[in-house]
This record gives C-alpha cells, sequence and structure tokens, in this order.
C-alpha cells in the first residue's frame, strides 16, 4: 500500500510541476504574444479541462504528503514530507486566489468587448503562476527526496 501511496504522490506532485512548468515556458509566451482578442479566446479554450483535473491531483498530492509525514519513522523523511505538504498547499492558494480569479474574470470577457481601458491580466497571471510553478517544484523535489529517504 505505501509503494502504491508512493507512486501516487510522485506522479502527482510531477504532475503538477511538469505542467506548471510547461504553461510557463511555452504556454505563457504564446498567450503573452497574441492580440487582446485571440488570447481571450484562447485563454478560454485551454482552461476547459484543466480547470477540472488539477485542483483534485494538487489537494491529492497535500493529502498523501501529509499522510507520510505522520507516519514516517524519521526526523528527515518526516520535514522533508511536511515540507513539500506545505509547498503543494501554496500551489493551491496561489491558484486559487490569484490565478483562478484572473481565470473567472477573462472567461466573462468578450473579445469584442475590448477596449482601450481593458486591463490587461497576462503578465500579472504570468507573475502569480511562477510563484506557483516554484511552488509546485519544490514539492516534487522534497517529495522525491523524502521517498527516497523513508
Amino acid at each position: 500500500m505505501l509503494e502504491t501511496l508512493s507512486v501516487l504522490v510522485l506522479l502527482g506532485t510531477g504532475l503538477v510541476a511538469g505542467v506548471l512548468f510547461a504553461v510557463a515556458v511555452s504556454v505563457m509566451p504564446a498567450l503573452i504574444a497574441m492580440t487582446p482578442d485571440r488570447y481571450v479566446d484562447t485563454h478560454k479554450l485551454l482552461g476547459k479541462r484543466y480547470d477540472r483535473f488539477m485542483p483534485f491531483i494538487v489537494s491529492g498530492s497535500v493529502v498523501v504528503d501529509a499522510v507520510f509525514a505522520v507516519r514516517a519513522d524519521e526526523s528527515g523523511p518526516r520535514a522533508l514530507f511536511i515540507a513539500a505538504a506545505l509547498a503543494m498547499t501554496g500551489v493551491a492558494i496561489v491558484s486559487q486566489t490569484r490565478n483562478v480569479p484572473i481565470n473567472n474574470r477573462v472567461k466573462k470577457t468578450q473579445p469584442e468587448d475590448l477596449g482601450p481601458d481593458w486591463q490587461d491580466p497576462r503578465t500579472q497571471w504570468r507573475d502569480w503562476h511562477l510563484v506557483r510553478t516554484c511552488f509546485a517544484i519544490a514539492g516534487c523535489t522534497l517529495t522525491a527526496a523524502a521517498v527516497v529517504l523513508s
């Protein structure tokens, strides 16, 4: 059972870190390069599937890291699992309090309604995305180290 949970938490944290990294280095630069109307349409398309799965993967990773922290026999792995759970919690907090509200505003925007007073959210979204990407990479790295030491 513990081996299965180890695989699941490594898979979860790895998926989150990988997806967020790919968005940071590939998707976001492309979105920033687009005209505002094209950006709004593309942003709406990108979030349709991602928004359904990632919160569960992030939350699941937090829970499994926390379970391993409680069950750890040694203080080293315990500390690493706690740090990993906190890092993945950081992903969730930044996502829900920063990126998701921006996503929701963009989803309500009609490209034909964009005018000179439109406040472009791309750089703010990107900056918060980079914060959560760092949390995710830290969470994945800490989880992997804890699993190896367990």
